[in-house]
Order: structure tokens, then sequence, then C-alpha cells
């Protein structure tokens, strides 16, 4: 008996599109490795979407670090609440005035050293000493998770963070929740990310923005 018959065969067309994800893998370590490569540029960590990640496109990205700079204003402070791709972005301005950390579940990010903190939005205040309440002039939050469970969480670390100015991206599906929780609105801007997602995705804040 030919032991191979029990083992399960992958069609052709799995194991094509299994080696052309490793080939982009590898091509990206790849380009990792080469040099001049930028330790901030979206996509040097891997999503991971057991966690519920999914980058921006580099176009969204570059809007709202631009957002967050103008609304921040002049040596600003800027909290990234589980939205690591704009804390990327945001590092890539070198020069600009103004500081920025990213608050974040995934320990990957670590890499960044100070501007790393550990952040679970089941544990909304369980934040480190040297974050004083209202110490930021902007908040932007990208909740992992479409629940009102999960919104209302980190809508308290917002809340606890923010000076006054918040920049909320979720579902479209959020908007009743998002308005009651943060007292944000819908912009016209719509976030798009590397990946297409099932959901559509919505920009919401609470002051004059440049995303309408």
């Amino acid at each position: 008996m030919d032991d191979d018959d029990d083992i399960p065969q992958l069609s052709s067309h799995t194991l094509a599109a299994l080696q052309e994800f490793y080939l982009e893998q590898q091509q990206r370590e790849g380009m990792k490795t080469s040099q001049g490569f930028n330790q901030y540029s979206i996509g040097s960590i891997e999503e991971d979407w057991q966690l519920s990640q999914f980058w921006y496109s580099d176009e969204t990205a570059s809007c709202l670090a631009k957002e967050a700079v103008l609304a921040a204003g002049k040596g600003g402070r800027i909290a990234c609440v589980s939205a690591p791709s704009v804390y990327q972005k945001l590092k890539e301005q070198d020069g600009e005035d103004f500081s920025v950390c990213v608050l974040e579940y995934d320990r990957r990010f670590s890499v960044y050293g100070e501007e790393f903190i550990f952040y679970d939005y089941n544990h909304p205040l369980d934040l480190p000493e040297n974050l004083l309440p209202h110490s930021f002039d902007i908040v932007i939050a990208d909740p992992p998770y479409l629940s009102e469970e999960c919104l209302q969480k980190t809508a308290e670390t917002i809340k606890y963070l923010t000076k006054g100015k918040i920049l909320l991206c979720t579902g479209a599906v959020m908007e009743e929740q998002a308005a009651k929780h943060l007292g944000v609105k819908m912009c016209k801007f719509i976030p798009k990310h590397s990946r297409n997602l099932a959901n559509e995705f919505r920009c919401y804040v609470n002051y004059a923005s440049g995303l309408d």
C-alpha cells in the first residue's frame, strides 16, 4: 500500500498561491535586509490577522498622519491607539515639530523603544504613570474589533489621554456608537487599507478637520 494515499493533497491552484505567498515574504525579507530599509515603513512589521490587524494603504496613512500633525499644532503631542501604521507614517516625517507614541497590544512594535506602550483595550486605564491624563493634543484610534464593547473600552482610553481632539477610524456600522461614546461625527474622507476589507471603514472626528 502506498502511504502517500493518506496524505491530503493540495490542489495545484492552492499550491501556486502558497508558493506566491512565500515568495512575496522572501522578497520582503530581502528588502528588509538590503540597504536603506526604513524601519518605520508600513509593512516593515507584517499584519497579524489573528490580532485583527489590517494596515492602512500608504496614501491613507499619510493623509491621517498629516491631519494629526495639523490638529496637534506646533510642538504637539499625538497618541496612536491601536493605529500603528499611522504611527509609522508620523515617524517617517523626520524633523517635524511634534512628538508621538503608539499604544499597541502587539509587542513586535516594542522595537520602537520608549514610544511603544503596551496596551490592551480590555484594561483601558492600565497605563504607565508617565502617561498623564489629558496630555495629548490629539488621539488617533482604530479599535481592533467592530463591537460596542471594544469601542466603549477604547473610548475610555481616548478620553483619558486627549486634551480634546479625537480622530477615530472604525467601521461605518459603528457610527451611532461612536457618537454615543465619543461625540464624534463621520467625515467625508474614506480610509483605505492595503488589503480590501469586507466592512466599509470611515473616519470620525469631534473638531473641524481637514478630512471633509
